[in-house]
């Protein structure tokens, strides 16, 4: 479970003690391909740092379509935080978009541990800064003024993300269809 302590430190160092308490409260699972990890509807119980695999966080609109928020790949922390903030269920659905190692661990636990260890807590906020504000921000700009191909193309430059998406995934990100992804691959090639 080093790799999961070693990301942390690239935020802000633990303490020995904080490590091994953060340590005790964590668990290695497996997911298949297609396994939830958090289902919409119900309550949101873990965080998630992804070892291995690929992750998709999605909710489903009144058509019964999958519409994709954000994707996950490894080194990755992710969790139906509102949710968890908020003592409710889950609006979204993480599933396994390929065979995946985690590291699980608590969230009721974890958010204890933040009120008590000093560095946890510096830690969580430097991440949430650097990836839920730094980083959400771009795209949130992007999703009012770019276009369908303009947001495939910064996706793109992403690169091994999108060679491990399939098409209606990434159309799904990007909200438009399938047919208008093959129309823009077309019109790009």
């Amino acid at each position: 479970m080093k790799e999961i302590l070693e990301h942390i430190r690239k935020y802000y160092p633990l303490s020995e003690e904080t490590a091994a308490i953060l340590m005790s409260i964590c668990t290695e699972e497996k997911f298949c391909k297609n396994d939830l990890l958090q289902e919409s509807g119900a309550l949101a119980r873990y965080y998630y740092f992804i070892k291995s695999g690929l992750v998709g966080y999605y909710t489903v609109d009144e058509q019964g379509n999958s519409v994709y928020k954000i994707f996950f790949e490894e080194n990755s922390f992710v969790a139906a935080t509102a949710a968890i903030v908020e003592n409710r269920p889950s609006d979204f659905n993480i599933v396994a978009l390929e065979d995946c190692s985690v590291i699980r661990y608590p969230a009721r636990e974890y958010r204890e541990f933040l009120s008590k260890y000093h560095d946890l807590a510096l830690f969580h906020i430097r991440y949430l800064e650097k990836n839920w504000v730094v980083q959400k921000e771009p795209l949130e700009i992007s999703l009012k003024h770019a276009t369908a191909k303009d947001r495939y193309l910064e996706l793109i430059e992403k690169g091994s993300l999108l060679n491990r998406l399939k098409q209606h995934h990434i159309a799904s990100y990007l909200g438009i269809t399938p047919t208008q992804l093959s129309r823009i691959k077309k019109e790009l090639s």
